[in-house]
């Protein structure tokens, strides 16, 4: 009796899927990779200035924030459909679609975290002679981070997920596996992407954790204050009861 073959059988977990498409796997997952980063990066230098605008000036802040708001409604067929008549069929079509959607979560992150700024820092910066660059970059965008990267983790898990629609144009990276698979109706191929494609949201989100951790060392160090000092409080009562006794 020969032994079961998964592919023959096309289980939805086949080892020998692994085995036998394992370059193919490696390939697509390097694809989604470099689109998400490029995507992301570009939508952060993008949204960065938008932001500042939208902060300076007070009439600019409603049409920055509405139109990335309405860029972010067109579905993603249609924007696609858009771009490709500029972009041809690319890459580039697929990039400039995620950057566009990726704009209005990170310019309200942006801009939320330097309104967050204290006026009283403001002012005892410049009264140190700071001037509007450096009361930015050492001052305001330093307190605004958290906000900047919960806004960042929120984009770049979006753009994960997204990726994978620029499959309808052969750029979606494991997008294109789970195309495939889908038309094909093979289970492990359609498994197998869509399970990476969530491992790789994972892995992204925890790699920015960590590095907003290291960004914001104040913040670990406020919580520990605050720990401490709870923990004290609760000693005291102790110490006061033995001291009465």
């Amino acid at each position: 009796m020969s032994p079961r073959n998964c592919l023959r059988a096309n289980d939805w977990i086949c080892g020998e899927y692994l085995r036998s498409r394992g370059q193919e796997l490696v390939d697509a997952t390097v694809q989604h990779v470099w689109i998400t980063v490029l995507s992301v990066a570009i939508g952060l230098l993008v949204a960065f200035p938008l932001a500042l605008l939208a902060r300076q000036r007070r009439g600019a802040a409603g049409p920055v924030l509405g139109l990335t708001t309405i860029l972010y409604t067109v579905p993603s067929l249609a924007m696609f459909a858009l771009l490709t008549p500029v972009f041809g069929v690319s890459a580039a079509v697929v990039v400039t679609g995620l950057v566009l959607y990726s704009l209005t979560i990170l310019v309200r992150n942006i801009l939320a975290g330097l309104q967050a700024v204290p006026a009283e820092v403001r002012e005892a910066a410049r009264g140190m002679g700071y001037g509007p660059l450096r009361l930015l970059f050492q001052v305001e965008l330093p307190l605004a981070l958290p906000a900047l990267m919960a806004g960042l983790r929120i984009a770049t898990v979006s753009t994960v997920a997204m990726t994978t629609i620029g499959a309808v144009v052969g750029f979606g990276g494991l997008g294109n596996l789970i195309d495939s698979g889908m038309q094909g109706f093979f289970k492990a191929e359609v498994l197998t992407a869509s399970v990476l494609c969530v491992l790789l949201a994972l892995v992204a989100d925890l790699l920015l954790v960590g590095l907003q951790r290291a960004l914001t060392p104040w913040t670990r160090a406020g919580r520990t204050r605050r720990v401490r000092g709870g923990a004290g409080g609760i000693r005291r009562p102790g110490r006061e009861r033995k001291a009465v006794a």
